[in-house]
């Protein structure tokens, strides 16, 4: 694949898994950027900044969203997020990616319009390549 995907996203405040995501993301060539937010408040303000923007190059095609973060957790982002994401103009895919096996946790997430999936920690090469190709065939 070569670079398809313009702008990825990836919120979460696990150094080891964004750098793993990192490392694949670039030797796969998957997209061409990635941007890293270590909580949800961060990511908000930078998704709601875009309001005012709106300049397509700066919004995501994809976001990994970590469920369990200081600050502003994965469910309170969606929450907000949910509410600003058609304002964007853009089709952005959401994935939840969590190390909650929780059968609750992901009946919720899959139950949120904004989620496309929820993977569970650690994500493999196969499962990013696949959320990857599946977005540039869209």
């Amino acid at each position: 694949m070569n670079h398809e995907i313009g702008l990825a996203c990836i919120i979460d405040d696990d150094k080891m898994y964004v750098n793993l995501v990192k490392r694949i993301v670039e030797a796969k060539h998957l997209c061409k950027n990635l941007m890293v937010f270590k909580n949800g408040m961060d990511a908000l303000n930078y998704f709601e900044a875009l309001l005012t923007s709106l300049d397509k190059n700066t919004i995501p095609e994809i976001i990994f969203l970590d469920l369990n973060m200081p600050i502003m957790d994965g469910w309170e982002f969606l929450e907000k997020f949910t509410k600003i994401k058609n304002k964007l103009g853009k089709t952005i895919v959401l994935y939840i990616v969590s190390s909650s096996i929780n059968p609750v946790d992901i009946e919720r997430a899959k139950g949120i319009n904004t989620v496309k999936d929820y993977l569970i920690k650690p994500v493999t090469i196969e499962e990013l390549e696949a959320v990857f190709l599946n977005k540039a065939q869209e």
